[in-house]
């Protein structure tokens, strides 16, 4: 593959063993590979890509993990981009366009922190008074109550060397009672008391005893697994077989809806598409976050009843309008419809079924295309993926980043490689993050494949199939990971099993800090003001550049529920570049 002239440089301490461009290149094409079947052949621009960098720890390995998710996220991202290019080149009746295409290493590990690094009136999701400019939308005090918070975490088990990860979710309640712990203890408050209390609690089951109590409580959990241990599991062979995501058709009785030149001089891939996004946290809103980075109108729908992680609006709202319905409201309901009447794509990012049960689901959609003579782009995201497929036997689960990193080896991997004979969880939602860029990849092809063969398309990813792409990268050699150990802060390793998401994530971003402190610079950043907060808000730059091709957002985030449920009169903000 050719790559384009980048700055070269490395890390003042010991020199890197890795190089992520080349890693990158490596992962791009096993991802074309794995995927050939569900993108167009356009889409394979190999010879268009290239890996930048433009700071002096550019090329190596910023994170304290042995996995190589700078490579998974820059492939994944450098499919996007061969993505827009190929949608551009459909608009205009271009056929065999070479376009430069630019994935900037530094701006890709940005993605992976954008919670981390996205501030409002400069204030980050850590700090003291940023509730005060974000709306509570933590309805049952899972996250800002500490004892109730560490209902989601990693606990050991009655086995001694087995571990379980329990997850009260967004009310935590169920969780802590099915334990044998109340719903709320207010004398509670240190986190090392709050964790061993729960742990305690954990101890007295077996994963066996808590895998069969969490389904009858219909709860999130899952034994922590090694690698190996999940390919033996009937799910973990059933997702060895699907790539990261699939891309099918639903009906094809509907004509094709080709695309229409914009008129721009430099024009966005998906200019006139209508997304709606039915999603919370983080994943699947990294789907419409990124298709209106290309472009796309999308509007988040979410319920005031419905509890949301309260900083993650500022983040993932970026580039969106966002409206309150509650789908149980006939009136509401009513307004939904039309939106959805005139709508292209909808994301998913509820449990397995939901929308079916409310009459949203992909089969209802085909039925509506049918009638309305135009076809839609479905596409779901879930924690364990396998929808359909054979096997597959924990499609049907409920689940977070944590319960996907667990469950598939990951955690396994990050605890080993931390010189522990216990998992982790690695640092920062990385898996949100890439199984978000895989749902956009998705959404993309299925729109691909509306303008030129016609029909609706299902598009599915999960975060354990990102995490399955992940581990079959392969692992950092043990020089990479020996200098990895000697340049992060001895902090993030002295963390063990029990320590909270939040604390991982906090001692890592301070070790990152040190290592790579190009990443936390203005140039890595966007800013704007956001009349619907009332703020100035900062994010993370988009990572890629598609030669002829606009990508970027043309508006800041707002709160969840801040607009009218409506398609027109939308405005554009001015973002300044870092």
């Amino acid at each position: 593959m050719d790559s384009y002239p980048v700055k070269k440089g490395a890390s003042k301490a010991a020199p890197p063993s890795y190089s992520v461009t080349k890693g990158s290149s490596e992962a791009l094409k096993s991802l074309l590979n794995i995927c050939e079947s569900e993108v167009p052949k356009s889409f394979r621009r190999l010879g268009d890509v290239g890996f930048t960098y433009t700071s002096p720890e550019g090329d190596q390995v910023h994170f304290p993990t042995p996995l190589k998710e700078q490579d998974a996220i820059a492939a994944i991202k450098a499919l996007e981009a061969c993505a827009a290019a190929a949608l551009v080149d459909l608009q205009y009746g271009i056929g065999g366009c070479h376009r430069r295409i630019e994935v900037d290493i530094d701006k890709t590990s940005c993605f992976l922190m954008s919670a981390y690094l996205t501030t409002i009136n400069g204030m980050d999701k850590a700090h003291p008074s940023v509730k005060s400019k974000v709306p509570d939308t933590d309805l049952n005090m899972a996250q800002s109550v500490l004892y109730r918070r560490l209902s989601a975490n990693l606990y050991k088990t009655k086995n001694p060397g087995e571990f379980y990860h329990i997850h009260g979710s967004l009310e935590a309640s169920t969780t802590l009672k099915m334990i044998g712990l109340p719903s709320h203890n207010d004398k509670l408050t240190d986190y090392r008391a709050c964790i061993n209390t729960i742990e305690k609690a954990v101890t007295k089951l077996t994963a066996k005893q808590l895998e069969e109590i969490n389904a009858q409580h219909a709860q999130a959990g899952s034994p922590v697994l090694t690698w190996n241990e999940f390919l033996a599991t009937p799910h973990g062979k059933a997702l060895s077989s699907l790539p990261p995501f699939t891309v099918k058709p639903v009906e094809t009785a509907t004509p094709a809806i080709p695309f229409s030149p914009t008129g721009f001089a430099t024009p966005y891939a998906l200019r006139g598409i209508k997304v709606i996004e039915m999603c919370r946290i983080i994943a699947g809103p990294t789907i419409g976050r990124s298709l209106a980075a290309h472009g796309a109108t999308v509007l988040k729908v979410t319920s005031q009843n419905l509890p949301d992680v309260p900083f993650f609006q500022v983040d993932v709202n970026t580039g969106k309008h966002t409206t309150s319905l509650d789908l149980r409201n006939a009136a509401d309901r009513k307004t939904f419809d039309d939106l959805l009447s005139d709508a292209d794509v909808l994301i998913d990012g509820y449990r397995p079924g939901c929308l079916d049960r409310l009459g949203y689901g992909a089969e209802s959609l085909a039925r509506l295309a049918k009638v309305r003579g135009r076809g839609f782009v479905y596409v779901a995201e879930d924690c364990f993926g396998g929808t359909g497929v054979s096997g597959a036997e924990w499609a049907g689960r409920p689940g977070w980043q944590q319960i996907a990193d667990c469950v598939t080896g990951v955690a396994w991997a990050q605890g080993e490689f931390m010189g522990l004979k216990e998992p982790v969880v690695p640092p920062f939602p990385m898996s949100d993050y890439g199984t978000g860029a895989l749902g956009c990849v998705a959404a993309m092809s299925g729109l691909y494949r509306r303008a030129t063969q016609g029909g609706s398309w299902v598009c599915r990813t999960s975060l354990c199939q990102y995490d399955v792409f992940l581990m079959r990268l392969g692992l950092l050699d043990k020089d990479e990971q020996a200098r990895l150990r000697k340049e992060h802060r001895s902090a993030f390793f002295a963390l063990k099993h029990n320590d909270s998401v939040d604390e991982v994530g906090k001692r890592a971003l301070e070790s990152v800090k040190i290592v790579a402190p190009t990443l936390f610079t203005e140039k890595m950043m966007h800013t704007a003001w956001s009349t619907k907060f009332d703020a100035v808000l900062r994010w993370p730059r988009e990572a890629i550049k598609v030669q002829g091709v606009r990508v970027g957002h043309v508006r800041a985030a707002r709160p969840n529920g801040a607009d009218k449920p409506c398609w027109e009169g939308w405005e554009e903000d001015a973002i300044i570049d870092g």
